[in-house]
């Protein structure tokens, strides 16, 4: 059976890092959710501009084809996407979606933000995604993981949290 696990959180919860292990644990096509937002979009969040809902739809769009793919071809996979809000979700629930939530305390993020390098996402627009962040609901297909602990050990968590939930 096909399964796509979309891995979700706020920036810095180590959606890039834990989605990787998954997929490389499990065999699965790998998609860094990111790598979809329109240039519009990145350009718009680095310079620390917040995205509107009216900006994440397309980007939704296109995380919901590369599910949309996968499932046509019969082929599991990971995907990161912050999927902040329920209905961002609501276009991303299909049967074969799973959702993991890493959550990571506020200071936590702060402190992983401000050390790292090399990304679009400001440390300043991290306030701004936890106003907007919705956690998941019981009747949502997902499980919450504390991802505060090493990446291997978020990972553990992960696989044990779906393993029961079979």
């Amino acid at each position: 059976m096909t399964t796509i696990l979309v891995v979700m959180g706020v920036s810095g919860a180590g959606k890039s890092t834990v989605a990787r292990l998954l997929a490389d644990r499990n065999g699965w096509d790998f998609q860094e959710g990111d790598s979809l937002h329109p240039p519009g979009n990145v350009a718009k969040m680095a310079a620390g501009q917040p995205l509107s809902d009216a900006d994440r739809m397309p980007w939704l769009r296109l995380v919901a084809g590369w599910v949309d793919h996968q499932i046509a071809d019969g082929r599991s996979g990971v995907i990161t996407c912050s999927a902040l809000k329920r209905n961002y979700r609501d276009q991303l629930r299909r049967p074969q979606v799973r959702f993991v939530y890493l959550q990571v305390a506020q200071a936590e993020l702060r402190r992983r933000l401000t050390e790292r390098t090399g990304h679009f996402m400001p440390a300043s627009l991290l306030e701004s995604q936890l106003a907007a962040l919705q956690p998941p609901e019981a009747d949502e297909r997902a499980v919450t993981v504390d991802a505060e602990l090493s990446p291997q050990e978020t990972l553990k968590r992960i696989c044990a949290a779906l393993e029961r939930d079979q």
